[in-house]
């Protein structure tokens, strides 16, 4: 399928019940070229300044980077990967020059449109989700010590839900492991798929069952973003809560 994918499209972004501010950024290209979902982490202002960094600096380069109309799958996939890991550094350097950002983080996830194809990837705990005849699909691993746990055997995907360390990230935008690539997939989309990109502040108040069921009956994608937000925050985030959904055409 060539040409562009077409895409309808909702987001949400808060502050919550519990935190003082948005340390979430997510940003949408206007021509529904990319989505992007950052969730930053640092004290006072740096979680903020990381995850603002990352969509800005990533946007930037994959305007300049990617050839949205060539399907070049490899091509394409180094791209997305090159203007992740020039955030990265870029995060890494700020942080290293200005004491206020000393150790400041983001995670990323994202979806990109490029040829007919769809390519979903990320960084740390954000996650991008596929509802497809029905069935919730997590698209995305997240880079996180209770997903090493249950991927080692150790711990079930149960326990993962309240583990002690499910927020300790080894792997995030602003560290070295965050130059290791953020594993492009190419998925092809069809009609009346469902995507979601989220921050962790999304999945610690609603369980899979329950953003199946928001994704499936929302016929609009703003009205899901908006639900899924709102049932987030009534099921006990404790976090900044922020979601997009990407309805396929």
């Amino acid at each position: 399928m060539a040409g562009q994918v077409s895409l309808k499209w909702g987001h949400v972004s808060i502050t919550g019940n519990f935190r003082d501010n948005n340390e979430d950024n997510c940003f949408i290209d206007p021509s529904a070229r990319f989505f992007l979902v950052a969730d930053g982490m640092g004290g006072q202002s740096a979680g903020e300044k990381a995850s603002e960094l990352a969509v800005d600096l990533i946007s930037e380069k994959l305007q300049q980077w990617v050839d949205f109309q060539k399907a070049e799958t490899k091509a394409n996939i180094e791209a997305i990967d090159r203007a992740v890991v020039h955030a990265n550094n870029e995060i890494m350097a700020l942080g290293g020059l200005d004491s206020r950002y000393h150790n400041m983080g983001t995670t990323i996830a994202y979806v990109v449109s490029i040829a007919g194809l769809l390519f979903v990837g990320n960084v740390g705990d954000s996650r991008v989700y596929r509802l497809r005849a029905g069935q919730l699909e997590q698209l995305t691993k997240d880079h996180s010590l209770t997903q090493a746990l249950v991927d080692a055997g150790t711990i079930s995907q149960d326990e993962a839900r309240t583990h002690r360390y499910k927020n300790v990230l080894y792997k995030y935008l602003g560290t070295k492991e965050g130059n290791s690539g953020s594993e492009p997939k190419p998925i092809s989309p069809e009609p009346g798929d469902r995507y979601m990109l989220c921050s962790d502040g999304v999945t610690d108040g609603a369980n899979s069952t329950v953003l199946a069921d928001l994704l499936l009956k929302n016929s609009d994608p703003q009205t899901a973003a908006e639900q899924i937000v709102q049932a987030a925050q009534q099921g006990g985030s404790r976090d900044n809560i922020t979601c997009v959904v990407i309805h396929v055409g």
